[in-house]
């Protein structure tokens, strides 16, 4: 039986990475997206096409932000991809609300200051 060879792991690699440009990353440099990538690096994820895609940002928008420029300034390309690809889909809301328990979690989750209020 024969071994798989560095043709067949290089098209499964070719493969991950087309599955990955589905859903272009606006904090990628060659796909930025200003709006979306701010919202991103807030939110840890995206919309893309109306699906959520988690993401882990490990910095803040501004080196994002930086990456970008320098690419361009090395005469990179960026593929412009429609703002409305990273829309929130109607009647989702963006960003996570993390509440604790009982009034103290009722009272973050509906916007009141207190149980007394």
């Amino acid at each position: 039986m024969k071994k798989a060879g560095p043709i067949t792991l290089t098209l499964l690699a070719a493969m991950g990475f087309a599955c990955s440009r589905n859903r272009p990353d606006p904090c990628e440099a060659a796909t930025f997206n200003q709006q979306a990538c701010n919202e991103a690096v807030r939110n840890g994820g995206y919309y893309y096409d109306g699906t959520w895609v988690p993401m882990s940002y490990h910095y803040s928008y501004p080196y994002y932000y930086d990456i970008y420029r320098s690419h361009l300034s090395r005469g990179g390309s960026v593929v412009t991809v429609p703002a409305s690809s990273y829309a929130t889909p109607a009647g989702t809301s963006r960003g996570v609300t993390r509440g604790g328990f009982g009034s103290t979690g009722e009272a973050h989750a509906g916007g009141a200051h207190g149980a007394g209020e």
